[in-house]
């Protein structure tokens, strides 16, 4: 999970927001530990004003999955990061595609405002 650039680890609900609503964006993202439940993720997402936050755990066979609305199909990932490219892509079952990453600059390895984003999820995926 350190490997994903838009990790933000045992961040609290209150700071995920914040930093969401600084980015403004509708489709902003960041993906933080859970506050209530011990090996479990939170996707926070911002859309028109407010944080939608999906459950995000890894199953018994080493799955990833992630709550999504009432009626969709709950839908298995390999990696991470493959959940985050699926919910890239419209009516996944979240409230918005996932569109600008909201990048934990405290571990990046690149600078603020660079294209670095885009670089770094793409050398995550190569990672285990």
């Amino acid at each position: 999970m350190d490997a994903l650039p838009i990790y933000h680890g045992g961040i609290t609900r209150e700071a995920g927001e914040k930093l969401l609503l600084a980015a403004g964006a509708d489709g902003s993202y960041l993906l933080r530990d859970s506050e209530s439940i011990p090996g479990v993720y939170c996707l926070c997402v911002l859309h028109q004003g407010y944080v939608y936050t999906y459950r995000v755990s890894k199953t018994e066979t080493g799955s990833w999955s992630a709550e999504t609305a009432p009626g969709v199909h709950r839908r298995l990932f390999r990696k991470v990061h493959n959940l985050i490219s699926a919910f890239q892509k419209p009516d996944q079952g979240i409230i918005t595609p996932l569109q600008y990453p909201v990048i934990n600059h405290a571990k990046a390895k690149y600078p603020p405002g660079t294209r670095g984003a885009e670089g770094a999820l793409a050398a995550a995926e190569q990672s285990p």
